[in-house]
């Protein structure tokens, strides 16, 4: 049985507009944000690109931890870990670029959470949810970007040598978390936009860019 927390603090609106990033391992989501960043310079834009975890220097730590760990991390504590890193990320970084009124892009969030430690580990879709609610006081994306790839061939982008903790897992586990995270966006279907990402680059950066400009109200 959980307990029920009863520390439920709400965001207020923020003038800002916040995006999200999100995708299985592979999926290119990191490199398409880059390129992004041209067009958003391109049309003036005024945002931030942050990732999660790692967006502060505490994050950085902790993103070293759970991803670089030598050692076994439970998957309470991994659990743990990234939302100790969300909590500090949305009091430093996401919340005060969101109150000077910027785009804030970031690079993974709470759906991540739900993906890799809810669908992937098997931990409580609820208990995160929770847990995701007391790290960022409520503070949700208005529009999350999901870069869809097969499990296999998203692992295949990657060079061996560079594999974390968590791309080392089983294909089963890339399983889970791929459909996990379509189930999370067919939940949600005014939030998420669903690209993709198995296309060529040109092609993906070219439906990010038209969906972003649809957001923003701006010229692609």
């Amino acid at each position: 049985m959980h307990i029920l927390l009863k520390f439920r603090p709400m965001a207020t609106k923020k003038p800002g507009t916040f995006i999200s990033l999100e995708g299985p391992d592979g999926a290119g989501k990191t490199t398409q944000l880059k390129l992004l960043s041209k067009y958003l310079d391109s049309v003036n834009c005024q945002y931030i690109i942050t990732r999660d975890p790692g967006g502060t220097p505490l994050g950085k730590q902790i993103r070293r931890i759970v991803l670089h760990s030598e050692g076994d991390v439970s998957p309470v504590a991994e659990l743990l870990l990234y939302q100790a890193d969300r909590a500090q990320h949305v009091s430093e970084i996401i919340g005060p670029a969101l109150n000077k009124g910027l785009v804030v892009l970031c690079d993974r969030y709470v759906d991540s959470t739900l993906a890799y430690q809810g669908y992937g580990r098997n931990i409580d879709l609820g208990l995160i949810r929770q847990l995701n609610e007391i790290a960022t006081g409520g503070l949700m994306p208005e529009l999350t970007i999901l870069f869809d790839i097969d499990s296999e061939a998203g692992l295949s982008r990657l060079h061996p040598s560079g594999h974390d903790r968590l791309e080392r897992e089983a294909m089963d586990f890339h399983t889970r978390v791929r459909s996990g995270y379509l189930e999370l966006a067919k939940g949600e279907p005014h939030r998420w936009r669903v690209i993709d990402a198995g296309r060529a680059m040109s092609a993906v950066q070219e439906d990010l860019q038209m969906i972003i400009a649809e957001k923003l109200g701006v010229a692609v």
